[in-house]
C-alpha cells in the first residue's frame, strides 16, 4: 500500500489550516459522494473501494511531507504540529464494489471531524470516479457484445500507470473476462491474454514464416494475426499453417483482425476457416471498438467471437469524467446537528441535506429492481409504499410487495476498518448477479428507459423546508 496523503488538493490543505484556527476542527461534519447524470450514462458500476480503503488506513503525513509544506509559509506552525499526529477517526459508509448506481444517489457517505472529511475529498474522488468510470465502460461494452468475450486490451493507451493498472481491474468488475495487463493480472488474479503483434509478422522474410514460426512455439495455443499486410491473404496463410498443426496432432485456436471492414472480414474468413475444415476456430476482432461499434457490428452479421477493446474502454473515450461530486450534507455545530444543502439555480446541482441511507426495491414475485429510495437515516420503510417523483409531483408508483436492501455499508467505525473486502472474483459475481436484476430496458445503449430513483417523502419535506428558510434569509 501507498501513502498518497499528499494527493490532495492545495486548498483542501488551506481549509484545514483555517478549521484549525477557528476551533472548527474537531466539529462533526456528513459529506455525500456522488456523480451528476450525463447524458450518455444513466447508471454506473461502482468500482474502487479496496484502493479507497488502502488509502484511508494510510493517512499520515511524514516528516518530509510536514517540512515541505512548513517550505510553503502558507500554513500555521499549530496547525503543521497537528497535521504530524494526523488519522483518520471518523466512520465511512459504501455501497459495494459491482452495484448498479444512479446519479445523485449517496455511493459514499462520510461522517468525520470536518478538518478530516475535508482532506479525503480529492484522493476518494479520484479513486472510485476513475475506476466507476471504467466499470461503466466496460459494462455498456460488454452489454453490447451480447454474450460474447471481450478482453481489456488498453495499458498502452491508458492515460498512465495508475489509470493503466486500475483500470484494467475496474473493467472486469464491468464485465470483461481478461485483460492483456500482466501487472493487474499478477495484482488481482485476472487471466491474462495476448499473442503476437504486427512486429513479430514482419520480422520474418515472410508471414507464413512468422506464422509457421509462432505455431512451432505455440502449437496448442496458436492465434494468428492476419492482417499484416493483406487480411484475406492472412487468412489463407493461417489456414496453410492450421492444417500442418492439425496434421502434428495439434487443434489451432484462431486467427485475430485488427483492421479494416471486420464486419465484412469476419464473416469472409468465417466462410473460409468453416470450408477448410475449422468450424472451431475462433474470431478474434481487435481496434477502435466501443459499444457502438459493437452495435454495427451485431447488425452487419459479423461473425466475431471474442473482441479485444483498448482505448475507447480505458480512457472512456466518449465520456473521459464521471462527474463526481463530494458535498456537505450535515454539520455539528457547538453540540447541534443542522443540514446543509448546496442551492443553485440548476436543478442538477441542487443536494440533498442530511445524513441519508439508499435502498434498493425489488418486486417480490419477480426478484427485478423496481426502484431506489434515498432516505434520512433512521426512517422505516412502509408497506404498501407510495413513491413520489421529486419534481413531478403528479408521478407515483405504489408499491404492495417488495423487497428492499440497504446498500450503503460501514467501512470504517472511529477510525477503523471493519469491512473485510471480498476478492474480485467475488465482486464480479455480485456485480453480474445485480445487472441480472435490471430489465434490460433500462440497459439500452440509446434511449433506455429511466430508471425511478426518488427521495422519501421526509427528505422532500427537509429539502423545501431548507428552501424556505434560504428565501426568508435573503
Amino acid at each position: 500500500m501507498r501513502n498518497l496523503t499528499m494527493m490532495t488538493d492545495f486548498y483542501q490543505l488551506t481549509m484545514m489550516n483555517g478549521y484549525f484556527l477557528e476551533g472548527k476542527a474537531r466539529e462533526t461534519a456528513v459529506f455525500d459522494v456522488f456523480f451528476r447524470q450525463k447524458s450518455t450514462m444513466n447508471y454506473a458500476v461502482f468500482a474502487g473501494l479496496d484502493q479507497a480503503i488502502d488509502y484511508i488506513k494510510e493517512l499520515h503525513f511524514s516528516a518530509e511531507d510536514i517540512e515541505y509544506l512548513r517550505s510553503l509559509g502558507t500554513f500555521d506552525a499549530g496547525f503543521l504540529d497537528y497535521l504530524s499526529g494526523f488519522k483518520f477517526t471518523g466512520d465511512l459508509y459504501s455501497v459495494r464494489e459491482g452495484d448498479i448506481v444512479y446519479p445523485q444517489e449517496p455511493i459514499i457517505i462520510v461522517k468525520a471531524p470536518l478538518i478530516e472529511a475535508q482532506l479525503i475529498e480529492t484522493a476518494l474522488l479520484n479513486i472510485v470516479s476513475h475506476q466507476t468510470l471504467i466499470a461503466t465502460k466496460s459494462a455498456r461494452i460488454v452489454s453490447a457484445a451480447r454474450g460474447k468475450s471481450v478482453v481489456e486490451f488498453g495499458l498502452r493507451r491508458a492515460q498512465g500507470p495508475d489509470a493503466g493498472i486500475y483500470g484494467a481491474r475496474a473493467s472486469i468488475i464491468g464485465g470483461c473476462n481478461g485483460t492483456s495487463n500482466v501487472l493487474t493480472g499478477q495484482m488481482f488474479n485476472i487471466p491474462v491474454k495476448g499473442t503476437h503483434s504486427h512486429s513479430w509478422v514482419m520480422s520474418f522474410p515472410s508471414e507464413l514464416d512468422a506464422f509457421r514460426a509462432f505455431a512451432k512455439t505455440y502449437p496448442d495455443a496458436c492465434l494468428l494475426l492476419v492482417d499484416t499486410y493483406d487480411s484475406v491473404q492472412g487468412i489463407k496463410n493461417a489456414i496453410t499453417v492450421f492444417d500442418e498443426l492439425k496434421a502434428a496432432g495439434h487443434k489451432p485456436v484462431g486467427i485475430r483482425l485488427d483492421s479494416g471492414d471486420l464486419a465484412y472480414l469476419s464473416k469472409l474468413a468465417r466462410k473460409m476457416l468453416d470450408d477448410a475444415g475449422f468450424n472451431d476456430a475462433i474470431i478474434f476482432a481487435s481496434g477502435d471498438i466501443d459499444e457502438y461499434l459493437l452495435e454495427s457490428l451485431f447488425s452487419q452479421g459479423a461473425k466475431i467471437d471474442v473482441y479485444g477493446v483498448g482505448t475507447k474502454l480505458i480512457t472512456s473515450e466518449d465520456m473521459p469524467s464521471l462527474g463526481g461530486v463530494y458535498k456537505l450534507s450535515q454539520i455539528t455545530l457547538d453540540g447541534k446537528t443542522e443540514p446543509r444543502m448546496k442551492i443553485s439555480d440548476s436543478i442538477v446541482k441542487v443536494t440533498n441535506p442530511g445524513l441519508k441511507t439508499l435502498y434498493r426495491l425489488y418486486d417480490k414475485k419477480s426478484g427485478m429492481a423496481v426502484a431506489d429510495l434515498i432516505a434520512l437515516d433512521g426512517e422505516k420503510l412502509t408497506k404498501p409504499l407510495t413513491l413520489t417523483h421529486e419534481t413531478e409531483r403528479w408521478k407515483t408508483t405504489t408499491l404492495d410487495d417488495y423487497d428492499a436492501r440497504c446498500m450503503l455499508h460501514k467501512i470504517f467505525d472511529n477510525g477503523k476498518n471493519v469491512y473485510e473486502s471480498p476478492a474480485l472474483d467475488k465482486i464480479v459475481e455480485f456485480a453480474n448477479a445485480e445487472k441480472a436484476r435490471f430489465w434490460d430496458e433500462y440497459k439500452r445503449i440509446d434511449n433506455p428507459q429511466i430508471y425511478k430513483v426518488n427521495v422519501s417523502d421526509e427528505l422532500y419535506s427537509l429539502k423545501h423546508t431548507i428552501l424556505k428558510q434560504h428565501r426568508h434569509k435573503k
